[in-house]
């Protein structure tokens, strides 16, 4: 952020030679910059370059209200709050203005007249771009004196007469001026409410009352739906919707590379999650956007690979401070375990009952599949398999720490390092086999701690029993492959 200017009075406004530049003006001359200088005016937002943003560039070019269509979790807020890095970053305004006017362009009655009476010397102040965006999250009992206005009591018992504009205690919207005003859910409003927005939108009318102010707001109305509510639990009544310049729909990431960005971007990780485990959440939500049995008219947000990660990585905290891990690692077993808390967050089809963990669970083998397959692609895991004879067993479990896992391994003792060869101990070539695929394992996967070889190879353990070459026994107590 830079400093705010010194620029105090009228006078020094003018001299500076600062002019006035309608809001729509300004967001326009601002995103065609970015674009000509090659910077991106859309931080943080992954899988949308190609779709939705060149739909949204176009939208502010043309000096467009916005209506953002699309499922849960698809990054409609984010979008809207992008929005504000194309404001000027600093903006002058009358000091003590309720509407934030500019002192080049006032609109109010009582502003002309402190610049008639004050002059050059009518006292400005600067407003950062962050405090231009308002949000107001669309419920079913906001009022129309909440988004416009209403006459205050207060200032009518303090003498002033009903029709004096000085009565009047505006609302969201136009104290939004020169700014942009997002409303989540916009279907969520009762219909009259959308009604007083009409005037706002089209006529830049402030009704309040009876009373009809001449205000030229200067605003840009920016909202979001869900598609669902749009057709069912909540309308856009039509001479609204009519408003709208442009009506966009959004959608999730097409490509996994994306999905991930917004997990790693999003997620608030309170230990080491690796790669593989956030691609195989990033697969899992993917796989259940797919599904038959699930609701997709509901859609499965970001927010349930996000929780996930989340709690997998809660998990690995959890079992490194019960053991006293010098780090915690998050591993497979850490993302079954997270399975339960995150069933909440599907809505599955009415013919379902009863079915949800096996359907979830089902789906997490296969993005686990997938997500090994492409992993350890080119391994021979052979050697594992042959380790594993029907007498030699491996258990892991979220209880279990990675070092004891390791030192558990076929062909390796407890006074060996993790993933090097016991010596004549460790039963001659096989037993080397083993321990060279450990060392592949983990080199596929970067992993050089103790967690990080500890989920290479359970990976490769849960891979082995997907493909039917091991079995597996899990409860509550741990799993164990064999």
């Amino acid at each position: 952020m830079t400093e705010r200017p010194s620029i105090k009075t009228l006078g020094e406004l003018r001299a500076a030679g600062i002019e006035h530049r309608p809001l729509r003006e300004e967001i326009r001359h601002n995103l065609l910059t970015a674009l000509a200088e090659g910077r991106d005016p859309w931080p943080g937002l992954h899988g949308l370059q190609d779709t939705v943003l060149p739909q949204v560039e176009r939208a502010l070019i043309a000096g467009h209200d916005i209506v953002l269509l699309g499922e849960r979790g698809q990054g409609k807020t984010r979008l809207l709050r992008t929005m504000v890095g194309l404001l000027d970053e600093w903006s002058p305004e009358v000091e003590g203005s309720d509407l934030h006017e500019h002192p080049l362009d006032p609109i109010t009655d009582a502003t002309r007249a402190r610049i008639q009476d004050e002059g050059d010397a009518l006292p400005i102040t600067w407003r950062h771009r962050d405090e231009r965006y308002v949000e107001k999250l669309a419920t079913p009992d906001t009022s129309v004196a909440d988004l416009i206005g209403d006459v205050d009591p207060i200032r009518v018992a303090e003498g002033r007469r009903l029709g004096d504009p000085e009565t009047i205690h505006y609302g969201l919207i136009p104290r939004a001026h020169r700014g942009i005003v997002a409303i989540n859910e916009l279907p969520d409003l009762a219909e009259r409410i959308q009604v007083s927005m009409l005037n706002v939108m089209e006529e830049r009318d402030v009704q309040i009352r009876g009373y009809v102010l001449r205000l030229p707001l200067d605003v840009l109305v920016v909202a979001s739906a869900n598609p669902e509510d749009y057709t069912n639990r909540g309308r856009i009544i039509t001479p609204l919707k009519d408003r709208f310049g442009s009506e966009i729909r959004t959608h999730y990431p097409l490509e996994l590379t994306d999905e991930i960005a917004v997990i790693r971007q999003e997620a608030e990780l309170v230990a080491q999650v690796p790669d593989t485990l956030l691609e195989i959440l990033a697969r899992y939500t993917r796989l259940l956007r797919e599904s038959s049995a699930v609701d997709q008219r509901s859609g499965v947000s970001a927010r349930f690979s996000i929780a996930g990660a989340e709690t997998t990585a809660a998990a690995a905290l959890r079992r490194a401070t019960v053991h006293g891990e010098d780090q915690a690692v998050a591993r497979l077993v850490d993302i079954e375990a997270a399975v339960d808390v995150l069933a909440g967050k599907i809505e599955f089809e009415s013919g379902e009952e009863g079915r949800e963990i096996a359907i979830l669970e089902h789906l997490l083998r296969r993005a686990t599949m997938e997500t090994v397959q492409s992993a350890f692609r080119g391994v021979n895991l052979g050697p594992l398999i042959e380790a594993l004879d029907g007498t030699v067993t491996i258990g892991t479990g979220g209880n279990v720490p990675a070092q004891e896992f390791l030192n558990s391994l076929p062909a390796l003792s407890d006074d060996d390092e993790p993933g090097h060869p016991s010596g004549e101990e460790s039963g001659g070539t096989e037993a080397a086999d083993v321990v060279n695929l450990y060392d592949q394992l983990a080199e596929r996967l970067s992993a050089e701690t103790p967690g990080e070889r500890a989920n290479a190879i359970e990976l490769a353990l849960e891979a082995l029993f997907l493909s039917q070459k091991i079995s597996k026994d899990a409860d509550a107590e741990g799993t164990i492959y064999g």
